[in-house]
């Protein structure tokens, strides 16, 4: 078992680099004014240096010469002596200096390193009190627009995107729940209703199984819905060309019966549109954009698809898909591409419908780094725009 080592706080870390960087811009200020001192300090400037006179040769004939020799000698090594007294006491007073700059160095880093950490302290504080429970939590730091005060706004604005995304994923958890729970339901009470019976007829048997099929269909769809959500949302997806136009002549076959049935007049203008994509999501995409427009009609009503390609080399990929139906607020436009939002109760959608056609559109296009917009019609009905990348340029290969 490891023994536990102490914790090395970076304040005491910044405390002592401040106090040594201290100590050691001191220590080297009093290095420079000592050597300074050393050579100006009781110097002669008019008389020989110590050098210069121990190669003069001393007079030996007692002359006044010789008198003159030996005092300037003398003077010499008094000035030594005083010299040496001086910088030794300069030196134990710089010693004692530096040693209470470092104290006193330390006592002001560590108050100042205290104040200027102190936002780090409010945010992990804050930080130890957000929990999935608490996400309400905010630094909400105030002071001078730093670095630090740009570190609790980042983390308030990452707090606010894991609310939002934890709100929305217990709304969708509860959603997808109900919208399960429902042909569940269907399914439970026709086999309960059924069994209680004494006597069941074969048209009430055949009766029960197509609501058992009718009901496990709408169940198979949703599960299939948020599959694919589950998988766009991931992010995970393949890069390959595929031709929105093939993508949206393919949806419009698969949905003909369903706007024959509903008395749909359809018109296409189906232009060569190149995306880069996972060519199954991009057909997801397509189809529940065609789909929703079927669904969410008027009897007679109509539906119109049109895709283009690039205008110019490198431009991106486009598919629009507009229907007529019942009015949309604009404020309310923005709901349809949420999880099981319907805008009414009274608004029509198909039994086949699951409520995460435009949920799923929305994320295949955030996967695929695209855009989409929807904007409501004066005369009832939606014009949803999606726009995508398109593949990149052939490269011309030597042959």
């Amino acid at each position: 078992m490891k023994a536990h080592r102490p914790r090395r706080s970076i304040r005491l870390r910044l405390t002592l680099v401040y106090a040594v960087m201290l100590v050691l811009t001191c220590a080297g200020l009093l290095a420079l004014n000592y050597a300074l001192l050393y050579n100006s300090l009781y110097t002669n400037v008019h008389g020989p240096t110590a050098a210069e006179l121990a190669v003069i040769q001393p007079p030996t004939d007692g002359s006044e010469g010789a008198d003159k020799f030996e005092a300037v000698k003398r003077e010499l090594a008094e000035t030594e002596r005083l010299r040496r007294r001086e910088l030794l006491h300069t030196g134990e007073m710089s010693v004692l200096a530096l040693a209470l700059t470092f104290v006193a160095g330390v006592g002001v880093s560590w108050i100042v390193t205290g104040r200027m950490l102190r936002p780090l302290r409010t945010l992990t504080t804050t930080t130890r009190r957000i929990s999935q429970d608490h996400l309400h939590e905010r630094v909400a730091l105030a002071g001078p627009d730093d670095e630090l005060k740009e570190l609790a706004d980042t983390f308030d604005a990452m707090v606010t995107r894991l609310e939002g995304s934890f709100n929305s994923q217990r709304r969708f958890v509860a959603d997808a729940s109900h919208e399960l729970r429902t042909p569940l339901a269907i399914v439970r009470t026709g086999a309960e209703v059924l069994l209680a019976k004494r006597q069941s007829t074969p048209e009430q048997w055949q009766a029960m199984a197509t609501r058992v099929l009718t009901a496990t269909g709408r169940a198979e769809r949703l599960l299939d819905g948020l599959l694919a959500l589950a998988r766009s949302d991931s992010g995970a997806v393949t890069r390959e060309p595929h031709d929105l136009a093939l993508a949206a002549a393919t949806a419009l076959g698969d949905a003909d019966p369903e706007a024959v049935a509903a008395d749909l007049t359809v018109t296409t203008d189906l232009r060569p549109a190149p995306a880069l994509g996972d060519p199954a999501l991009l057909d997801q995409l397509v189809r529940n954009l065609v789909d929703n427009a079927v669904r969410h009609n008027v009897p007679g009503g109509w539906v119109d698809v049109t895709t283009g390609g690039p205008g110019a080399p490198g431009g991106p990929a486009v598919v629009v898909v507009r229907n007529s139906g019942p009015a949309i607020p604009p404020a309310e436009v923005d709901r349809l591409f949420e999880p099981f939002q319907r805008l009414s109760a009274g608004r029509p959608a198909g039994g086949r419908s699951t409520g995460l056609g435009l949920a799923i559109v929305r994320s295949i296009v955030r996967a695929h780094g695209g855009t989409v917009v929807a904007e409501p019609q004066d005369t009832g009905g939606l014009t949803v725009t999606v726009t995508l990348p398109p593949p990149p340029p052939p490269t011309d290969t030597p042959p």
